[in-house]
């Protein structure tokens, strides 16, 4: 059973992408990450969607690459110009190993199961040079009881649920874990921070998480 399928809902969003919308907007976690970065470090912007994040990377002076499995947010980053666009998935990414300073990946890599996240875990690692970090999200087993009290959902695979909420992309399979199941998957890696919190919706906790590659 494929597992990773929500970028079919995020294809959908970002055709109809509007002026304003929220998507369009780099998290300040992101601008903070990049504040220490050597002038040209590359960038993989992972599951880039739109290119909030890519396109301010790239305005910064960093060489950035989006890659992202939803071929309509390429296209609207490949309107703006100023970065590489690659269609792929984020378990196989198609790049040679330690190619990449610093990599990105928020709110992306928990839209699958466990073999879905861990393939991708081992390719953020595989791309990354020795001391490269990573910032990303994951959600937290704390948000679990609220989508459970929202919509009816069953949990497919360990941590892996999918709920009958149509028109989002909880359709699709989710990832959902505790601090240290979150520590255990990203093997290979220190942690430099990490942050259960609520986003902009109440009972939305994301683990945001900095890394650095060992």
């Amino acid at each position: 059973m494929k597992t990773d399928t929500a970028d079919q809902h995020w294809n959908d969003q970002w055709a109809g992408i509007e002026a304003g919308s929220k998507w369009l907007t780099p998290e300040a976690d992101v601008k903070s990450w990049a504040a220490a970065f050597a002038p040209g470090s590359r960038i993989l912007d992972l599951g880039a969607g739109v290119g909030r994040h890519a396109l301010w990377l790239a305005a910064q002076g960093f060489a950035v690459t989006a890659l992202d499995a939803a071929p309509e947010g390429l296209a609207e980053i490949d309107k703006a110009g100023g970065v590489d666009t690659i269609l792929a998935r984020m378990d196989k990414l198609p790049f040679e190993d330690h190619s990449f300073d610093h990599v990105l990946g928020w709110n992306v890599i928990y839209h699958g199961d466990e073999d879905i996240l861990l393939r991708t875990i081992a390719e953020i690692r595989r791309v990354l040079k020795p001391g490269g970090s990573y910032l990303g999200t994951m959600l937290s087993k704390r948000r679990l009881p609220h989508e459970r009290a929202t919509y009816p959902g069953r949990e497919i695979s360990r941590n892996a649920w999918v709920f009958d909420a149509p028109g989002t992309d909880k359709v699709h399979p989710h990832y959902f874990c505790s601090a240290e199941e979150l520590l255990a998957l990203f093997s290979g890696f220190e942690c430099a921070r990490l942050q259960d919190r609520e986003h902009e919706k109440p009972g939305s906790w994301h683990w945001h998480l900095t890394l650095e590659k060992l």
